[in-house]
């Protein structure tokens, strides 16, 4: 594989002149050493673990093995990132000067030499710019091409091409026609035969029958490229263990987001703070019902099985560890199993209690009115991330388009990611809303709710608007101020207007999944370049937020005890580090 220098950047792009500056233009701006520390300290190393010592030996196997297939799996991910990836990793690797060290740090951070945080600009010399199709879609080819390509297929070949689980590659031939699609089990058969192996000796060891059961499924998804059986398996797992491997999301295909990244969270069951949430699943038909749309958009019957788990992270690879960390998960995305089977939402307890104290708190220190930051409180920003994770499964998925059987995902192609997170986040302050005036909830939450929102959106929106979340908050960051339910206080800090909030979380919740329920990508597309701006209001209050991190860099300290349990725990917090 080649190793992407300047020169060899610059012969791959062109040797004529304009080529040339615009490699020269580009490594101009490529941060130096200082500044790249700088990134870099935007994310706070944090110990991430869990007490394990509950836990059987044999459960411990299963973990360690585990482990060890996410590690393959975060280097499968790196692959789909950009094909240059793993070449770059290595000279990074060779290369131990200080500016050398510092472009590792943040590479790994990033997995991949663009920055998340920062319109993914570019911060080791001869790197590209980010393909915004990854590695799913041959580099030279264009939207348009692959769209004609894609809309000339019959149709159960279509939905091969814009399915989650193949890449694209060129075909035989010139022209238009000249792609093939090329399944995932192939793509990348090295990389899962080794991962399935892992599994299917953790499902030798695993001692929970619903546990065993998914792991040899899941090993047998990796080799046929069939997910179903194993994704329905997944959401019955019962037990202290709770992992979740293979792919699932599509954020890194910025072209078309159809196609899966491969990721993996290695987790253990919180049962106390599961027990307390399970009500939840019994209250989502009702809220699908009271959804403030037409009610043809409604869904009369939500899948049955819709369980919520809480637990501890140890271990997190891929898709799953690039850049923002992951406080909650709703899956799978793949619109046949949540049809009929609904979705499994997860919250990472631990992860979130890192963000609410090293980045929320300091965040509502600054944005805020001294007056509103009492109302600040880990329970509204526990329960509505909760409820985020609920509304994904709830609103419009499949949907008729001019007669046409579709799903939301494929209609509304590269904005449905950034509109999907949206609706979530502005739907469920509407649901938690909807729980407090029914008795499920507190009256007491309400006042923190909309407050603990506004402080975490300034959180959301330093992700960076090229990124799904950031984007999302900024639609509604923006539609909010908009509608008064936000205001801009003289002296630059933010407040919510008591009055007005709610009208604006049901008007936006109405618009966002009006689009959806009409496949109407044009107007997915106006709304998200009218409000998915940063406004100068909102720049300035983000501008004195330099000092606070944007959010962690984990460190799985009780992952490295597994694997290492003679090691010193100083040599533990060296090797946990790299991770």
């Amino acid at each position: 594989m080649r190793t992407f220098r300047p020169l060899t950047f610059a012969m791959l792009i062109g040797t004529c002149a304009g080529s040339v500056m615009m490699v020269r233009a580009q490594e101009a701006s490529v941060p130096d050493t200082l500044k790249l520390r700088g990134m870099t300290a935007r994310f706070a190393p944090t110990e991430i673990g869990a007490d394990l010592s509950k836990l059987s030996a044999s459960d411990r196997g299963v973990l360690a093995r585990l482990i060890e297939a996410s590690k393959i799996v975060d280097a499968l991910f790196l692959r789909q990132a950009w094909a240059g990836n793993e070449s770059m990793l290595l000279d990074l690797v060779k290369d131990q000067t200080a500016a050398g060290r510092a472009r590792l740090h943040y590479f790994l951070i990033n997995k991949g030499p663009w920055s998340r945080l920062d319109h993914d600009q570019t911060f080791v010399p001869g790197a590209p710019a980010k393909p915004a199709g990854a590695n799913y879609y041959p580099a030279d080819a264009t939207k348009a091409d692959l769209e004609r390509w894609m809309q000339s297929l019959p149709e159960a070949d279509r939905v091969r091409a814009t399915g989650f689980f193949s890449v694209i590659r060129r075909g035989r031939g010139t022209g238009v026609g000249a792609f093939t699609v090329v399944p995932y089990n192939v793509e990348y058969q090295n990389e899962l035969m080794r991962a399935a192996g892992l599994l299917r000796e953790a499902a030798a060891l695993a001692s929970e029958p619903t546990l065993k059961i998914f792991l040899t499924k899941r090993a047998d998804a990796f080799l046929s490229n069939d997910y179903y059986d194993s994704d329905v398996a997944w959401m019955e797992i019962k037990g202290a263990i709770e992992p979740t491997i293979g792919p699932y999301e599509v954020y890194e295909d910025e072209l078309f987001n159809y196609k899966a990244g491969f990721e993996s969270f290695i987790t253990v069951q919180d049962a106390a703070e599961s027990a307390k949430l399970a009500k939840f699943g019994g209250e989502l038909q009702d809220i699908e019902n009271h959804l403030p749309i037409d009610p043809a958009y409604r869904n009369p019957t939500l899948g049955a099985l819709a369980p919520i788990a809480v637990v501890n992270e140890i271990f997190a690879a891929g898709d799953a560890n690039r850049g923002v960390q992951t406080a909650a998960f709703n899956l799978p995305n793949d619109e046949r199993v949540t049809r009929e089977k609904g979705a499994k939402r997860v919250m990472l307890k631990n992860v979130q209690d890192a963000k609410f104290a090293k980045i929320l708190l300091p965040i509502s220190k600054v944005v805020l009115a001294p007056a509103d930051q009492k109302d600040v409180s880990f329970e509204a920003f526990f329960t509505h991330i909760l409820v985020h994770e609920l509304m994904h499964g709830l609103g419009p998925h499949n949907i008729t388009v001019s007669g046409r059987q579709t799903t939301v995902r494929q209609e509304m192609k590269e904005a449905s990611s950034a509109l999907e997170e949206a609706k979530a986040d502005i739907s469920s302050l509407f649901a938690i809303q909807h729980m407090i005036d029914k008795g499920v909830l507190p009256a007491s939450l309400e006042r923190s709710l909309y407050t603990t929102f506004l402080a975490s959106a300034f959180r959301s929106i330093r992700f960076g608007i090229n990124e799904a979340h950031g984007r999302g908050i900024a639609i509604q960051m923006n539609f909010l101020l908009d509608a008064g339910g936000f205001v801009v206080r003289p002296d630059g800090t933010f407040t919510v207007d008591r009055a007005r909030i709610k009208e604006g979380v049901t008007a936006l919740t109405r618009e966002i999944m009006t689009i959806q329920a009409q496949g109407d990508y044009a107007k997915a597309k106006a709304l998200a370049e009218r409000l998915g701006v940063v406004r100068p209001a909102v720049q300035k209050a983000l501008d004195r937020l330099t000092g606070v991190p944007v959010d962690i860099e984990p460190r799985f300290t009780a992952a490295e005890r597994l694997l290492n349990p003679s090691a010193s725990p100083a040599t533990r917090r060296r090797v946990a580090s790299k991770s």
